[in-house]
């Protein structure tokens, strides 16, 4: 069992002027050997000197507002779509700005409004054509002729961002007074291009004292839209609405070959968020942004490494087409990315980025008055935090670890900072343990989806990583699956297409969704190329595991388009003269570690099994889980999957089931599903970590399957050699 001693290193810190012997202290507990500032802070001069390397943020499309007011062509622009109106006569005044904070945006009648806007008709579909509708510049409206009475309509249209969006934020979250608002500006158009890239070598020189330049990030911010209340009125962490103006998209006209239409980015109010299956049109757009992204990314950073400093990139606000698991992302040349921690599955988004040559995590929370009050517990938001996202770093490790906000708030709580102290060195001995070596993966598991690779761990997320009531199952599997002992691969229906071998590698495919999402897949289920292709993966092996509504897709007599290789199939009211007979429960593999009942959520409705197929649990004549053969394969059908530690060994049971492995589940594993091993075998380390805030026993088993018990404290974790 190896010793905990005292280590230093891997933890950076925030500072400002107001908290140098604050900041010496911490870092001399935390073992801190890094130290940033944060928006609306400054490096104190004091500490220019000290024995820590020094992140400064650098803000690339703000902070500069004389630029941006000499320029306001160049300010930055985002596609709007205004509010459905129902025409009641022949003619409709639209407000664009109803419902939209007024000193955020400000519409774009600059550019040609009859090239770069689009009124439609949204009960037909169809677009109004330019000759029958005008803008008012005075009244805001737009006013359509010759409408079709009781037909909808709106307007998608181009507003600048005269506000940015995380300034914004700040500033309200904050409470900020009398702080003027930050204007954004372009750095992919001509002028602003220039100017960006003196300015970035001017500030490099003004700050001899910083060895970190941190992005935050590049050039687009993701879609954040504030109501006229100032609340959040739309969120999209993967969103490339803030991403356009007519420089940028009459490039992309020149690149593709076909003209733009606002709808491309508008997708009928949509703005093609996570859940919708992106048009060829939308991929088309990503990928230029992509390749025009990285290119002028790289430019900053081969500037960063002449002033002799690293780059690194925060992976969050102006993110937007530096996709890290996509191609285009190593081209940049960036030392580090930094992320915002909130679960295993954020953590994972951070630690599995190749092409840099470290990565470090925010954890929560961060340092701000919305838990740093009286009356606030910031050490339970820690835990929860820290243990929530350990199991994920034990699958693969971030190389740091760091906090973010204002130092002062943090240090009027003391039982926080002695519980991050314990974190800090919890960390560096489980990197240590760790480093330098993949675990013990037991299976190859594929997620199968429409955005694949792009949407590596957090193909479900809406607001980062903000839980949503409705998508449960979505965050439940990939969370489960971001701490288990799994090699995790994330695969499309277009990578099937193009190349089905790609199936052979890997044992097990799960798809996971509601229907006609792009999580699982609707349409692509009835291309008989995918279909057969998994038909066959399923047929000679491998296993198959489907939650919620996988599959689904009405076409030829199913919904479910695997309902006769799962065994399921979903009532739509088309089979109810069909008399359904398999109700019976069996006893099964997969529910042997479960007394109780499984928590299946609010799990997919009117389910029934095939005949033949082995119910597992139904309720009410509802099936909830399911297990079937197909040739040599299995498959698994699961209602719903919230996470939780009992639900993440659900999971781990039907894929070594589903792979007909069960003889090999007592392999670094854990009697009570409350604990987890993780080895490390060419490191000749292993770890047995309690997951749970209370004591808890168990039996573990080696690699050879020998045993033994054992009992842990609360959240604790024991290395061992092998």
């Amino acid at each position: 069992m190896s010793e905990n001693v005292k280590t230093t290193g891997r933890v950076t810190v925030p500072t400002d002027i107001d908290v140098v012997p604050e900041t010496l202290e911490l870092m001399k507990r935390w073992g801190a050997d890094a130290l940033r500032d944060c928006d609306g802070t400054d490096f104190p001069q004091e500490l220019r000197n000290v024995n820590a390397k020094v992140y400064k943020t650098y803000y690339t499309t703000r902070k500069d507002n004389e630029w941006a007011r000499q320029n306001p062509d160049e300010i930055q622009q985002m596609y709007i779509m205004s509010n459905f109106y129902t025409a009641t006569q022949d003619s409709l005044s639209i407000h664009l700005m109803t419902g939209l904070y007024p000193d955020m945006l400000k519409v774009n009648s600059h550019d040609d409004i009859t090239r770069w806007w689009e009124v439609i008709d949204r009960t037909t579909g169809e677009v109004v054509p330019t000759t029958q509708w005008s803008y008012s510049e005075e009244s805001g409206d737009v006013t359509i002729k010759n409408t079709v009475p009781f037909h909808d309509y709106t307007v998608s249209f181009l507003a600048y961002i005269v506000w940015d969006p995380v300034h914004m934020y700040n500033a309200v979250v904050n409470d900020w007074k009398d702080v003027e608002h930050q204007m954004t500006f372009d750095v992919r158009q001509p002028k602003t291009r220039a100017y960006s890239m003196e300015r970035l070598r001017k500030f490099c020189r003004e700050n001899p004292h910083v060895d970190v330049i941190r992005y935050t990030t590049f050039f687009h911010q993701f879609t954040l839209i504030f109501d006229e209340l100032a609340r959040e009125k739309f969120v999209d962490w993967y969103g490339y609405t803030a991403s356009v103006s007519p420089y940028i998209l009459d490039q992309f006209e020149k690149e593709v070959g076909y003209r733009f239409r606002p709808e491309f980015i508008i997708d009928q109010g949509y703005m093609n968020n996570q859940y919708r299956i992106p048009s060829k049109e939308y991929r088309d757009f990503q990928a230029f942004q992509r390749r025009e992204v990285a290119k002028l990314a790289k430019e900053m950073v081969d500037i960063t490494h002449q002033e002799g400093k690293e780059a690194m990139m925060f992976l969050g606000d102006h993110w937007i087409g530096t996709e890290p698991f996509m191609e285009e992302f190593a081209s940049i040349g960036l030392d580090a990315v930094v992320g915002s921690v909130g679960n295993g599955s954020t953590l994972r988004l951070i630690s599995d980025i190749k092409g840099v040559k470290y990565t470090e995590g925010r954890f929560l929370p961060y340092f701000f008055p919305d838990t740093f009050h009286e009356g606030g517990d910031p050490v339970k938001e820690a835990k929860v935090n820290w243990v929530t996202a350990r199991r994920a770093i034990l699958r693969k490790p971030i190389d740091r670890i760091g906090y973010g906000g204002y130092l002062k708030l943090a240090m009027e709580f003391p039982e926080f900072i002695d519980y991050v102290e314990s974190v800090c060195d919890e960390f560096r001995l489980l990197y240590e343990n760790a480093r330098g070596t993949t675990p013990y993966c037991v299976k190859k598991v594929a997620v199968l989806n429409c955005w694949g690779k792009m949407r590596a761990w957090g193909c479900h997320m809406v607001h980062h990583a903000l839980y949503q009531k409705q998508n449960y199952s979505y965050a439940g599997v990939i969370e489960a699956l971001s701490g288990a002992p799994f090699d995790v691969r994330f695969i499309s229906f277009e990578d099937i297409k193009a190349n089905p071998q790609i199936l052979q590698d890997i044992d097990v495919i799960i798809n996971v969704g509601d229907a006609d999402t792009a999580h699982s897949g609707g349409a692509y289920w009835a291309d008989a190329d995918v279909l057969s292709a998994i038909k066959a993966f399923i047929y000679n092996g491998g296993g198959f595991i489907g939650v919620g509504e996988p599959t689904a897709c009405q076409h030829q007599g199913h919904y479910f388009q695997l309902a006769t290789v799962m065994g399921v199939e979903k009532e739509r009211g088309f089979n109810l003269n069909y008399d359904k007979y398999n109700w019976q429960e069996h006893k099964h593999f997969i529910t042997e570690d479960f007394q109780e009942e499984i928590n299946f959520g609010e799990f997919a409705k009117n389910i029934f099994a095939l005949e033949g197929t082995t119910v597992v649990k139904q309720h009410e004549k509802e099936v909830q889980l399911a297990a079937n053969s197909f040739g040599k394969g299995h498959t698994v059908y699961i209602g719903g999957l919230p996470y939780s530690f009992e639900n993440s060994r659900l999971l781990y049971r039907a894929i070594m089931w589903s792979t007909n492995d069960e003889s090999n589940l007592c392999r670094w594993y854990s009697s009570n599903y409350n604990v987890e091993v993780h080895a490390y075998v060419k490191n000749g380390k292993y770890c047995v970590v309690n997951n749970t805030y209370q004591p808890q026993h168990t039996t573990v088993y080696r690699g050879d399957g020998s045993n033994f018990d054992l009992d842990l404290a609360a959240n604790e974790i024991i290395w061992y050699e092998i």
